[in-house]
């Protein structure tokens, strides 16, 4: 009597080639979100979105503005109180906004600085880079929207002190600005003081740290002019007068026509200065961004 033998195990059916949806990676499967190429649009909107949403740019900012119109209009005010119907006269009435704009400074440079090195206390950067691979893009839109940001608001908050100013001194007997004085006190030292975040930013950038940078920055600010104080031998002479001349307190005060020192820069000379400098240091910043890890 035979066994009954096992039924032979039958070949899987073969399934039919499906072929793919044009446009999509995976077979018979076309994505709903439409597939396009990223561009600097959509980083500085990115940007734009960080910059906007965090705590610390309205501090910062709101600080600011507190500083350029508060000291100003206070500088304004005691100038008015004491001062008679000729006591002013020929005075530029704009240059009493240096004062408020020369400690809003520090408040731009804060802000330049955590708006890269805070990415890197936090490890947020490494959110950015993979959503951006490309580093030259996200290099240049915190650039672009940083800078748009510092010049707005600075450029609104020194024209309302020139204005209020200008009303507030006509019956000291201080002068009428000029229209390039108008300029120059408005729009020329927005642009500076942009500037002079820039580089606040990309120093950030190359350092990676907040607290550092900070520091550093402020140390540009003021160490120039601490520093030719104490200089008092005749030997250190130049090296004095140079520290006056070049210093950031000095290059602000051209704006107004009122330097600190007879010579060094003069007219534009700050703003080409100062745009060298943000220069320089963006291509060293996008250098050394493309040589380390995040």
């Amino acid at each position: 009597m035979s066994t009954p033998q096992p039924p032979m195990p039958q070949a899987p059916a073969a399934v039919p080639h499906r072929q793919a949806a044009p446009g999509g990676p995976y077979p018979g499967y076309t994505s709903p979100i439409p597939v396009v190429r990223t561009h600097l649009g959509h980083a500085l909107a990115s940007e734009w979105t960080k910059i906007r949403s965090v705590r610390s740019t309205m501090w910062t900012l709101g600080v600011f503005v507190l500083l350029v119109l508060g000291v100003g209009l206070l500088a304004g005010a005691l100038v008015d109180a004491h001062s008679d119907s000729s006591s002013m006269s020929g005075e530029n009435p704009l240059s009493f906004g240096f004062f408020g704009l020369l400690l809003g400074s520090i408040c731009i440079m804060t802000l330049g600085v955590l708006t890269t090195a805070s990415e890197y206390g936090t490890g947020m950067i490494r959110t950015t880079m993979t959503a951006c691979p490309s580093r030259a893009r996200v290099l240049a839109a915190k650039s672009i929207v940083f800078f748009a940001v510092a010049f707005v608001v600075t450029l609104a908050s020194s024209g309302f002190v020139a204005m209020v100013q200008v009303s507030m001194l006509e019956d000291t007997g201080a002068r009428s600005p000029s229209g390039g004085e108008w300029f120059k006190a408005t729009v020329g030292i927005s642009l500076y003081i942009a500037l002079l975040g820039l580089l606040s930013l990309l120093v950030g950038s190359v350092i990676r740290h907040s607290a550092g940078a900070v520091t550093l920055m402020i140390g540009v600010l003021l160490a120039p002019l601490v520093l030719a104080l104490f200089m008092a031998t005749e030997s250190l002479n130049k090296v004095r007068e140079w520290l006056f001349e070049y210093s950031i307190p000095n290059q602000l005060s051209v704006f107004y026509a009122n330097s600190l020192s007879e010579s060094g820069p003069s007219g534009w000379d700050p703003l080409w200065i100062m745009l060298g400098l943000a220069a320089a240091m963006y291509a060293g910043a996008y250098a050394l961004l493309r040589s380390r890890d995040v």
